[in-house]
This record gives C-alpha cells, structure tokens and sequence, in this order.
C-alpha cells in the first residue's frame, strides 16, 4: 500500500504517518530523515546534498527526488510505503509521479489531513516537545520535574521556536499558496481520502483506517 500523506503544518501528518506505518506495518518516509540518512551514508545523492546544506541552501527538486527515488527502491518498500512531507509543490509532485511509473507502483493513495488554520495555531502554539527523544505534548500536560513518558528525561520539554504564532502564521501562508495546489493535482492520480485532522489523534487513525480497508 502506497500512501503520501498531506496536510498543513502541525495538522498531524507525523503522527498519523507513524501510527499508520506501525498497524500496516510499512515504513514510514520521512524526507527529512531520509535526507539525513543519505548524508550520514555518505550516498552520492547524500554528498552533493550536504554540499548544499552547508551552504545553508535548499535542496534542489531533483537531488531530493533522487534521494526518495533510491529509497522507495529499497527493499524495505516492497510491501508499501507512507510518504510524509513530500510532495510540497506541484514540481516535486510530478518528479514523484515519475519516480512512481519508473518502480512501479500501485494504486497509491492521498490521505489529506483538514483542519482550520486557527486550530492550528492554537494546537502548535500550546504544544512542548522532549529535547531528547521528540514526543509532543500540550503544554497543559507539562508540570514542574515531569518526566518524559516516552524516555523518561525529567524536565526535558520546551517550546521550539518555530512553534511561535507569527512563525506559523508565516509558514501556514507558504503553505496556502505553494503546498496546498499540490492537493489538485492528485485528484486523477490517487486514491483520496479526506480526513478531518481537528478531531483526536485515535480517531483519526480510525477513520483513514476505516477509508483504506
């Protein structure tokens, strides 16, 4: 099963794509661990990418492509994938496109994640992760000496700074205006499934799950 899942930032695309990876069992592609693992691997793709980094520069369309090209080649992809953070133009979406006919794939999915843009504000401005293993909380949760459920680090948790309002308010506009067209172009190419990604975290698995089976 091949699925890319797509939404604005902080509707929860992460965790769903890490729960869903667990219960389908199949990996969960994130570009930006990839892109991580392929400059610590010291790949070709990884090299000129770090070349590029170090410069504090984006990575181009088409080293990125290649780098998910390599990965969705890996055996670890035989049995299906979910994509998370990637497509986020509709120039990266058709790089995509070429790289699903070159290995080809099924029918893939679009699992598109809903939320209004106050929602989100409100949900990311309020929430802490751990600085040691990157478990999410709301900051409601959070008490003097907490110790982190996932590892255990006592007063571990903090507000990252791009989880500031006007910061998010800027990145939810990018967003609007480069990400979102992405969703049209899909409409003939996948299967798609929208979800809304205001309700519990639980119950949003339930309902793509519902949707895919």
């Amino acid at each position: 099963m091949q699925i890319i899942i797509f939404g604005s930032p902080g509707v929860g695309k992460g965790t769903q794509a890490k729960i869903l990876a667990a219960k389908l069992n199949i990996p969960h592609i994130s570009t930006g661990d990839i892109l991580r693992e392929a400059i610590k691997n010291r790949t070709e793709l990884g090299k000129k990418a770090k070349e590029i980094v170090d410069k504090g520069e984006l990575v181009p369309d088409e080293i990125m492509g290649g780098i998910i090209k390599d990965t969705l080649n890996d055996i670890k992809c035989k049995n299906g994938f979910i994509l998370d953070g990637y497509p986020r133009t509709t120039n990266q979406a058709e790089i995509l496109e070429n790289i699903f006919k070159t290995i080809k794939t099924e029918k893939h999915y679009l699992i598109k994640l809903d939320a209004d843009d106050e929602i989100i504000i409100d949900r990311l401005t309020n929430r802490l992760v751990c600085n040691k293993c990157g478990n999410i909380l709301n900051n409601t949760e959070v008490k003097e000496n907490f110790s982190c459920p996932v590892c255990n680090s006592v007063n571990s948790y903090a507000k990252r700074a791009d989880d500031e309002e006007d910061v998010i308010r800027r990145r939810l506009k990018v967003y609007h205006k480069t990400t979102a067209p992405v969703f049209n172009y899909y409409r003939d190419k996948a299967e798609i499934i929208e979800i809304d990604g205001s309700l519990p975290i639980d119950k949003v698995t339930e309902e793509i799950l519902i949707r895919l089976c």
